[in-house]
């Protein structure tokens, strides 16, 4: 870094202020439309190195409104005066304030400040933020929602960044120029996924541990060595798709992470001391305020460094043999009700069931969501899923109607990308369950609407038994399904397909385990539940039959738990958890619990054994609609039951939040898949990577089924569930596959004798076949059970 750059007291660079003064001025009076202007305006906002000077842009309508004077606003530097270490989970530090005055021009506040730090992978760069003072000398924050860098989260100052250094120095440059020709490029489907939930993937908890586990991973693939089961489940994918890694939502409660003190050696002009705290909140990742969205979590950041997710991405292209793509999964539908503490209410266009709806008519608002997402798959992502497109929402005055906003969701995947010095146009995939909310979405949805709206002829969503609400694990489930199977092989080649991932696992966690299960998945519930989202014949059918790119869940591969992960509630956390711990009778049983390192704050709260917990549970879940949620009152009548219940004693409000956050804390931990890893078994493991790679090989049964390709199910069923595919390669290979997804038992069938078009003639060789089938099976007569299957394949 240029030592020079690094000290010095930050002061306004007149002469820089005004050319940019004079450009944004310029721009704001031509004659394009309000939008285009904003979309060029809204690339320019926030905190931007030009050489030694620090280009600043607000846009701050709320000041006019309040007629604020422009000298009452500042942008104010906070400088650490000792080298902060972002490693701590909590320090005192004193900063060095300056307030530096701007120009402001309409709803923007400009300037361009020398001597300001730039932060970097070594180096914590300054602080900044809008400040203005009223007429009583009381002094207010607006803070940037384009930060590149919020090491302590989106309710404190935001770092001043080198994003063009950080970019810079990324290592897959190889991986950009070998992109195919064209100016911008537009980057393809990957052949298949894996979702990844960045903090329950490893032990660290951090992109910085899941980037190591790649490159580890990486080495043992490049030098040969044996896999291990642990291995196998990250391996055989070419894309892997991180839940949002934007910052989420904080504690409502407290304790900040940056809460600046008071008192004479605390906030005066010239100095502050802050209370600093190590974002530290748990998120499955959807609970997003909208700002802070061209940043990286904190939560999620080993070292602090927004570089992390630059690393992550270079160790993916890297990978060697097939290098993995990274998509990245963006939440702009709604945002937690959170986000009207940090944005101001033009960015709002009323209450929805999550929080606030986003106000996309607002040119500025929708231009600068757009540059929000364009800074942060400049990381170098190569895809991008976009959560809820259905939630993309505007009322229409003139009808007095609410249209979705499809719009929008072309001009989100119109965005053209630069990385590397590559200009491309990354793939989309969106999740529209429209008309979902209505009742009766899961009949009336065709998964198909962003689809046929989209000019590019590569666009995806999430095909029917991707979406959430799919319980395999009941008795019927395929069979009732066969319609929307049905739609995925007629027209699912541009479908996400598989039935595990992050809303439809926790989904299953939520079902009444008293309901028809399918027993014969398992002994136990949690055997059940394991084995009906990684299903030998079920994933038979994803990747070897089904057209569409197939996506898996890791924690479901790892047979890990997974459920709603949110430990940020205070008003509603109780009943977010009494509807959550049904998941304790599909994923928790006695010997779990009781394990050393599983439940810990619970037991310290004196809930030494599962079933103390599960009647506290059932019962509380009971009384959050017998009071209609009074904590109050709740926390009296647990007091009163008899016998009493486990727990600390006496229940009060402050108490049943306290045990709500144990709850969502250890589940967190008991998710995190390192602790499943060895408990996997080999031959089923080796069978998963091998039919992955099986797809890998074949590129073209992604497209939709020939005229020529066969798909049914063994009929009549006779208590058995046994889909059976045939289908037609390019080059003369045929694939066929039969699968036991559930019932009784197929016994002594020969499969490719089956009377079914276009499979006599012999010449078929067992390709893969599932455990517990003997790798010795090589056709003829065989016995199938629920959960096998045998693919074949031949030439003809």
């Amino acid at each position: 870094m240029d030592q020079a750059l690094t000290a010095g007291t930050p002061a306004l660079d007149r002469a820089a202020t005004d050319r940019l003064v004079a450009w944004l001025s310029d721009e704001l009076q031509t004659h394009r439309p309000a939008f285009e202007t904003a979309r060029v305006v809204a690339a320019r906002l926030g905190a931007r190195r030009a050489g030694d000077v620090c280009e600043v842009i607000f846009w701050a309508p709320e000041l006019l409104e309040r007629r604020v004077p422009e000298g009452d606003v500042f942008v104010e530097v906070l400088d650490p005066e000792e080298e902060l270490v972002l490693a701590r989970s909590r320090q005192s530090m004193a900063f060095r304030r300056t307030r530096v005055p701007i120009v402001r021009i309409e709803n923007y506040c400009v300037a361009a400040i020398s001597g300001m730090r730039p932060g970097s992978r070594e180096r914590v760069g300054s602080f900044y933020s809008l400040v203005w003072r009223d007429a009583e000398n009381t002094w207010s924050r607006v803070l940037d929602p384009l930060a590149a860098s919020l090491p302590f989260g989106v309710f404190a100052p935001a770092e001043y960044y080198d994003v063009d250094a950080m970019l810079a120095a990324r290592t897959d440059g190889a991986y950009w120029a070998a992109l195919p020709e064209g100016d911008p490029v537009k980057l393809g489907p990957a052949a298949n996924i894996l979702q990844i939930h960045a903090p329950t993937a490893t032990a660290s908890m951090t992109l910085a541990g899941l980037t190591r586990h790649i490159e580890t991973l990486a080495e043992r693939v490049r030098h040969d060595v044996p896999l291990a089961p642990a291995d196998r489940v990250f391996l055989g994918y070419e894309a892997i798709q991180l839940l949002p890694v934007e910052p989420t939502t904080v504690y409502e409660a407290g304790p900040a992470f940056w809460a600046e003190e008071e008192g004479p050696d605390g906030d005066t002009d010239e100095r502050v001391v802050v209370d600093l705290r190590r974002p530290d909140t748990t998120n499955w990742g959807y609970d997003i305020v909208i700002s802070g969205m061209a940043a990286v979590n904190p939560a999620l950041l080993e070292t602090g460094r927004p570089d992390e997710l630059v690393d992550l991405a270079c160790a993916l292209h890297n990978f060697p043999g097939r290098p993995k793509k990274l998509i990245l999964d963006v939440v702009f539908g709604h945002a937690d009700n959170q986000g009207l503490d940090v944005l101001s209410h033009h960015w709002f266009a009323g209450p929805n069931m999550y929080g606030q709806n986003v106000n996309y008519r607002n040119p500025m608002v929708r231009a600068m969501l757009l540059e929000m997402q364009r800074r942060k798959v400049d990381y170098g992502a190569d895809a991008v899923r976009v959560d809820g497109a259905q939630d993309f929402k505007w009322w229409d005055a003139d009808a007095q109607v609410l249209r979705h906003d499809d719009e929008y969701l072309q001009e989100m995947a119109d965005i053209v990308q630069e990385v590397a010095g590559r200009r491309y146009r990354p793939w989309f995939i969106f999740e529209d369950g429209r008309p979902w909310p209505e009742e009766d979405w899961e009949l009336s949805s065709t998964y198909r609407a962003v689809i046929e709206h989209q000019r590019d002829d590569d666009v995806f969503q999430w095909g029917p038994l991707t979406f959430a609400h799919n319980t395999p694990f009941l008795y019927t489930f395929w069979l009732t399904k066969f319609w929307r199977i049905r739609e995925i092989l007629e027209h699912g080649q541009n479908w996400i397909s598989g039935c595990a991932n992050h809303d439809t696992l926790r989904r299953g966690t939520q079902i009444n385990p008293k309901l028809n299960i399918n027993t014969r998945l398992g002994d136990t519930r949690m055997e059940i539940l394991d084995k009906a989202y990684d299903h030998p014949a079920a994933q038979m059918l994803t990747y070897a039959a089904f057209p569409g790119v197939p996506m898996d869940f890791l924690n479901a591969m790892a047979r890990a738990s997974w459920g709603f992960i949110r430990n940020q509630d205070d008003r509603w956390g109780v009943k977010i958890v009494a509807e959550e711990a049904i998941s304790l009778g599909w994923q928790v049983d006695d010997y779990t619990y009781s394990m050393p390192g599983s439940f810990t704050r619970l037991k310290e709260l004196g809930f030494a054994d599962r079933d103390g917990l599960g009647r506290f549970f059932k019962i509380l879940e009971a009384l959050v609609d017998v009071t209609d949620y009074d904590l109050e009152v709740m926390a009296k009548l647990l007091n009163e039951v008899d016998p009493p219940l486990e727990g600390p004693s006496p229940f009060t409000a402050r108490v049943l939040k306290q045990i709500a956050r144990a709850w969502m804390d250890d589940m967190h931990d008991y998710c995190n898949v390192t602790k499943y890893l060895d408990k996997l078994g080999e031959a089923h493991t080796e069978y998963m990577l091998a039919l992955r790679e099986f797809r890998l090989a074949r590129p073209w049964l992604r497209g939709g089924l020939r005229p020529q390709d066969h798909f049914d199910y063994q009929a009549p069923t006779r208590g058995s569930v046994a889909f059976r595919s045939l289908r037609h390669g390019p080059d003369g290979e045929q694939v066929f596959a039969i699968a036991h997804l559930e019932g009784k038992p197929l016994l002594d069938i020969v499969p490719t004798e089956l009377p079914i078009p276009g499979l006599a003639g012999g010449g078929w060789e067992v390709a893969l076949a599932s455990p517990p089938i003997g790798t010795d099976y090589a056709g003829g007569p065989i016995d199938l059970h629920d959960g096998m299957a045998v693919l074949y394949t031949r030439r003809r």
